[in-house]
């Protein structure tokens, strides 16, 4: 199996898509390098990141710095503790991320709108606020849609809906139906829709129609709004990189509609869950609580459902990050109701037969990228090298050992794979220095002939100078960044997932020196 190649995937194709950006591809770039931030980072004056202006003038400084990938975290709608990685559901979008900006461009929203706008700390998110007010801003777009003399936008709703009614009818009956039940778990409905029948399904669609619209009509244009940034990206030589949990939380819509694809018992708990042992991040192992799949009723189905869930994500994104790819091999199996993760075993997973499944149907040459971390066996190394998906090589794990032949840059034996700084689980790259011996930091600064006063930057040197085919950094790390711009703790429920950048930060100084850096490196 060869490498992954650049392929030009979404609802866009090679007939069609600008004859620049489809020449640019045909390049077949060997060296290429970008940036991971989340859109919730963005600069926004609405309390969050979103689609709007940020996104854009983000889209223009890759194009200038001469980065041509962006890395995103999951894109779906979060729950309860606003984690990327725990969505209400595997196929839609996430409505907090919407721009408010171009909803007034489609005469949905006006200036009076936002009068009692609140004042928002323009470098952190405040979820609490900030899902009232976004929630207010799209039911308001919401009413003002039905009555929009603008019939073409009309039309694109009907139609999006009709595309999409696989996984979009199932979404917006279940949020419609969650929101009724005053935001609980669906484990704690009345027991005819904890697993209704087609005939109390319709009933309760029946019964919730306006709500169900309004998530209908979210989701539409959440993807109006996605599609034109990517169609924006690729029009300025950047292509997106995505990023998907292995798992879905089990108060989702993934789970409520498709029971028998889980570890379930009769009542729709989980037997067991998803963790995974004693690691870098952990001492007692991650407990995660995820339902897990149950593989052999997945495999029964030719396993549509994950079919489905990569074909959807595709068509929004050019390349697919698949978190825990580990756990296709073995995954960690927890029995349900463990405090810890240490009791867990290791079980087999679905191997190769998931991804001929989803080469048969979505063709060989797939662009997945794995995240190989962990505990990687070399069973783990051959079912990700089978299929020629990219590694990740993340650099703040190899500089404790000088011998470590994962991480450190002149120990890699293939440009197939991915060299990181550090990604969103991972401290700041200045952060991680300086906390650590003085031993590490003296081995930092006779690698890189560096005083380590900018590290991260001599990180990002590292990374575009390997022979990684990817080289990819968080954007704290150019802005380097400590500790308190970190976007995730591993292990730690609160106060995650909130960083933003200003538009300050992305400085013409920096902007030159990534272009040159980059130069240098051919990338």
């Amino acid at each position: 199996m060869t490498a992954t190649k650049e392929i030009f995937i979404g609802s866009d194709t090679q007939e069609n898509a600008p004859e620049s950006v489809t020449a640019s591809r045909k390049k077949q770039r060997s060296r290429m390098s970008g940036i991971l931030v989340h859109p919730t980072s963005f600069p926004s004056p609405y309390g969050i990141g979103d689609l709007g202006k940020g996104a854009y003038d983000f889209i223009d400084f890759l194009e200038s710095s001469g980065q041509h990938l962006w890395q995103v975290l999951p894109l779906g709608p979060t729950g309860f503790g606003d984690s990327p990685y725990q969505g209400f559901s595997a196929f839609a979008g996430q409505p907090l991320i919407i721009s408010p900006e171009k909803l007034m461009e489609l005469n949905l929203l006006t200036e009076a709108d936002f009068a009692d706008m609140p004042q928002w700390d323009p470098r952190k998110v405040d979820y609490g606020p900030a899902i009232q007010f976004k929630t207010r801003l799209l039911q308001t777009a919401c009413a003002a849609f039905w009555h929009t003399p603008d019939k073409t936008l009309l039309e694109e709703f009907e139609h999006f809906c009709e595309n999409e009614s696989e996984w979009l009818d199932d979404y917006a009956l279940f949020m419609a139906a969650k929101d009724a039940h005053g935001g609980r778990c669906w484990l704690e409905w009345e027991e005819e829709m904890t697993a209704p029948t087609a005939a109390v399904r319709e009933a309760w669609r029946e019964k919730l129609s306006e709500q169900i619209r309004y998530y209908q009509f979210v989701q539409f244009i959440f993807n109006k709004q996605w599609m034109e940034l990517k169609e924006y990206a690729h029009e300025h030589e950047v292509e997106i990189i995505g990023d998907i949990p292995i798992f879905v939380a089990l108060d989702s819509c993934d789970v409520w509609a498709n029971k028998k694809l889980f570890q379930l018992d009769s009542k729709g708990y989980p037997t067991n869950v998803a963790g995974v042992p004693p690691d870098y991040f952990s001492a007692t192992g991650q407990l995660w609580g995820n339902p897990l799949y149950d593989w052999e009723v997945h495999k029964e189905t030719g396993f549509q459902w994950w079919i489905r869930r990569i074909r959807r994500q595709l068509s929004m994104v050019d390349y697919l990050r698949i978190d825990h790819f580990r756990g296709f091999e073995a995954y960690w199996s927890i029995p349900a109701g463990e405090e810890t993760a240490i009791g867990g075993q290791w079980v087999k997973g679905p191997c190769e037969d998931l991804f001929l499944a989803i080469q048969k149907e979505l063709g060989s040459d797939l662009p997945i990228f794995a995240e190989d971390l962990g505990i990687i066996t070399p069973e783990v190394e051959q079912l990700r090298d089978m299929f020629g998906f990219p590694g990740m090589k993340v650099l703040q794990f190899g500089f404790g050992d000088m011998e470590d032949k994962n991480y450190i840059p002149h120990f890699y034996t293939t440009p197939n794979c991915i060299c990181y700084t550090g990604t969103h689980d991972n401290d700041t790259t200045m952060g991680w220095y300086q906390t650590q011996p003085e031993i590490i930091k003296d081995r930092v600064r006779r690698y890189g002939n560096t005083d380590g006063n900018q590290v991260s930057l001599d990180f990002i040197r590292f990374c575009l100078g390997s022979i990684a085919k990817y080289a990819i950094f968080p954007i704290q790390d150019l802005f380097v960044m400590g500790s308190n711009a970190r976007m995730n703790i591993p292990g730690v429920a609160a106060a995650n997932w909130n960083f933003r950048y200003i538009q300050e930060d992305l400085t013409k100084e920096r902007q030159e020196w990534l272009l040159k850096t980059t130069r240098l490196y051919n990338r």
